[in-house]
């Protein structure tokens, strides 16, 4: 396997500003567990790589030899502020989406839908969450959703490489295609009569989708307007609201029961 080489010598704040003018097609993957996994999806084009000497003793003969090996502040210095990177570094482009066709039918299993979710730590853990129960794929708008890279692979640990995702353009019309295609479509709101356990239970199998909003919004009008329910999560007064990658693994557990390949005894 042959890395796209760039240019990748800058240093310091003149690296940080190149990563920042990344593009959506490309961008930096760190830690242990974001890059390792990058490097096994056979989907991404990799540009560069970029080790401490102990983690390279991570990395198969292959990619040992087409990494770079730099002290921890070098690796730093290529990285936004803040990027904790485990002596792991990867420049790489973006895994490419699946098409809505590709996921349309309700054969092809549990959905999770992000209405302007846009926060990198709250999808990468939803994606977390997903690979945990079993979701199919994960439905996001094309110009409202974090890019497959940096925080959100970080907070994934490696499942933004197994969990597919799928770009569509609008949500609303998204979400009246999938239920043409015989998908019933639950959105989480807080202010719904039916509750998500009763919902879930009615409605379960691999025709479901799930629908989250962003925190504060919440869903959109449009987008609430249609699903084929709407149901809330059940708390008690002390806590106003759920963060959403909570509210999302709740979500998630509840369709999970009615899974068998998760709960084998599931009815």
């Amino acid at each position: 396997m042959a890395f796209q080489r760039r240019n990748t010598d800058k240093k310091g704040s003149a690296a940080r500003n190149a990563a920042r003018r990344d593009g959506p097609d490309q961008g930096w993957i760190w830690g242990r567990h974001a890059v390792l996994a990058a490097l096994a999806n056979p989907k991404r084009k990799h540009i560069s790589l970029h080790v401490t000497r102990n983690a390279a003793t991570e990395l198969d003969d292959t990619f040992q030899k087409l990494a770079d090996i730099e002290l921890p502040g070098q690796i730093t210095a290529r990285l936004p502020e803040g990027a904790v990177h485990q002596g792991f570094a990867l420049k790489t482009g973006a895994p490419p989406a699946e098409s809505l066709n590709a996921v349309l039918e309700p054969t092809h299993g549990l959905l999770v839908v992000l209405d302007q979710i846009t926060d990198p730590h709250n999808v990468g853990a939803i994606l977390r969450s997903c690979a945990a129960f079993g979701v199919r794929a994960v439905v996001v708008q094309d110009r409202k959703s974090p890019p497959f890279f940096g925080a959100l692979c970080k907070t994934a640990v490696g499942t933004a490489e197994t969990i597919p995702h799928v770009k569509v353009t609008n949500i609303a019309d998204t979400l009246i295609a999938l239920q043409e295609a015989g998908r019933y479509v639950i959105g989480l709101a807080g202010e719904a009569e039916a509750g998500l356990a009763d919902e879930v239970a009615a409605n379960a199998g691999p025709g479901l989708v799930l629908v989250l909003g962003a925190e504060g919004d919440g869903l959109r009008p449009r987008v609430a307007e249609h699903c084929s329910a709407l149901a809330r999560i059940p708390m008690g007064p002390k806590a106003e609201s759920l963060n959403v990658s909570n509210a999302a693994a709740i979500a998630l557990y509840e369709a999970s029961r009615f899974d068998p390949r998760i709960n084998p005894k599931a009815e």
